[in-house]
């Protein structure tokens, strides 16, 4: 008798330690997939009818798919900012889109989630793009690229050190230009080097893809792109075998480190422009280079929950799949993302996309999966990118320090599918940063504050149009943000502003 209640005692504990902490005292391998401009309706567990995300469909099958996930900003370097520091983007100046020359914005030693999780024991990885900067006070590009990911506590990485319709295009490994000849080194500038320096604008008949605005500048693999760059030719890659290379080198990474804990930022770029996918993906989606990129980035996805499995660790790794802002369509490259875009929703039933701080622009595909330990099932609960670093931390056995991740909030229970856990129960969100556009949603309200009284709507075209400074909508009556109700509402609008104000002022939120 005494040794069956004894039994009966501990079984008891276990379940209800297992219950309060769902990780069960075990840290956990985590790998972010971060999609780049997918919007919340891009993917067919979201809505998409136009084609098929089976691997993205796959990871919400069996985990949590959140239908109030969001990214901290509407574009991406701030988005991949709040992340990384778990500190709203808007604290820090210069976290706006960053130019090819663009030194390190995060400085070396400032707190990250992965030097958090690197405190606790996990080996840390990036691979893909980065487009937060290099160097200090810019990148050298013919010697060591420091303070970089590896200053701010990353372990390894494997970049594209802007993005794709910036210069240069090459891959950086720790601190250097992958395969770079001395005798041809590498010159990144904002100006033509030379009077007859080909570009978009004078080789126009040249071009592979035609632009549309802007990215008219130095020409690489057909495209032209912005910023000037010679030399180096040793070491540029071809735009079409990017997600290859990213895969290949993320599966060597995590075979090479699965004995021991590991973080694993995964970043794509598939549905940046210039969309130039690998040719057994062209013409797969119907609906042009766009499409055929998010089918580009849904294989990606199946490679890497395919070499968990091989491995036989998916049961011991928290995948967690996201994007860094909504979606956009003509960004700069005459590539019949509109034409062809026929009735599909990027943005899903919210307006705007990238750019803006409507629902389109922040609200974005969110999922979690970690076989055994997440339920399957759909959450409501708001959780958000800048959230990470509290939250791993959490599962990891980590502290954070005082300092850093200053609006980075703990959901690892809402990420988790745990059943009373609750997510965040407001969230500010931001544009680019330049021009003081913020959202605030608060439960069912969502107050805008423009302060350019300007707002760029990404529907189909980026379109430049007028607006008024505050706007209130009831998103539970009104989830595509078509009537302002602010006039009806001017004591719920007051208190939003006071909090929208409260928060910026403060300097952190944690």
């Amino acid at each position: 008798m005494i040794r069956s209640l004894l039994i009966l005692a501990l079984f008891c504990t276990a379940s209800f330690a297992s219950a309060a902490d769902p990780s069960g005292g075990a840290q956990p391998n985590i790998i972010v997939i971060m999609a780049d401009d997918l919007g919340y309706g891009d993917v067919s567990c979201n809505g998409a009818t136009s084609f098929s995300t089976p691997n993205i469909d796959r990871m919400a099958a069996e985990g949590q798919r959140f239908t109030s996930g969001y990214c901290s900003a509407s574009t991406c370097t701030p988005t991949r900012y709040s992340f990384l520091t778990g500190t709203y983007a808007f604290r820090e100046k210069g976290t706006g889109i960053a130019p090819p020359n663009s030194p390190a914005l995060i400085p070396a030693g400032m707190p990250t989630v992965a030097s958090v999780l690197k405190s606790a024991g996990y080996k840390t990885a990036v691979i893909g793009k980065w487009h937060l900067g290099l160097g200090d006070p810019k990148p050298n590009w013919n010697g060591d690229l420091k303070p970089g990911p590896l200053e701010i506590g990353f372990d390894h990485c494997f970049l594209l050190p802007t993005t794709n319709d910036r210069v240069p295009q090459v891959f950086v490994e720790d601190h250097r230009v992958l395969n770079l000849d001395p005798a041809d080194p590498l010159w990144v500038g904002d100006k033509a080097p030379s009077p007859d320096h080909p570009t978009g604008i004078t080789h126009r008949d040249e071009l592979t893809m035609d632009w549309s605005h802007g990215h008219n500048q130095t020409i690489h693999n057909g495209i032209s792109r912005i910023g000037f760059y010679t030399g180096g030719h040793a070491a540029r890659f071809r735009d079409q075998d990017l997600c290859d290379r990213w895969v290949s080198e993320s599966k060597t990474w995590i075979e090479a480190n699965q004995k021991s804990p590991f973080f694993l930022f995964f970043s794509s770029h598939d549905l940046h422009v210039p969309r130039a996918v690998h040719e057994r993906f062209v013409g797969k989606s119907g609906l042009g280079p766009r499409g055929d990129a998010i089918i580009e980035l849904d294989w990606c996805v199946g490679e890497l929950l395919d070499t968990l499995d091989e491995l036989k660790i998916a049961e011991n790794t928290l995948v967690v799949f996201c994007s860094d802002n909504g979606p956009v369509l003509d960004d700069g490259y005459k590539d019949d993302a509109v034409e062809k875009n026929g009735d599909h929703h990027p943005a899903g039933p919210y307006q705007g996309g990238k750019y803006n701080v409507y629902e389109g622009g922040t609200r974005t595909p969110m999922i979690t999966r970690w076989l055994g330990k997440i339920p399957a099932g759909v959450s409501d609960e708001m959780v958000c990118t800048i959230d990470f670093a509290s939250s791993f931390a959490s599962l990891a056995g980590a502290t954070l320090p005082d300092d850093g991740c200053l609006d980075s909030l703990d959901v690892s229970g809402a990420l988790l599918g745990s059943p009373d856990a609750e997510g965040r129960d407001y969230l500010v969100q931001q544009d680019n940063g330049q021009a003081g556009n913020y959202g605030l949603r608060e439960g069912h309200w969502k107050l805008i504050r423009n302060g350019s009284k300007k707002s760029k709507n990404s529907k189909l075209r980026l379109e430049s149009r007028n607006v008024p400074e505050f706007q209130l909508f009831d998103l539970d009556a009104d989830i595509a943000e078509q009537k302002n109700v602010i006039g009806q509402n001017p004591e719920v609008a007051k208190k939003m502003k006071q909090r929208l104000t409260s928060v910026i002022e403060a300097g952190r939120s944690r």
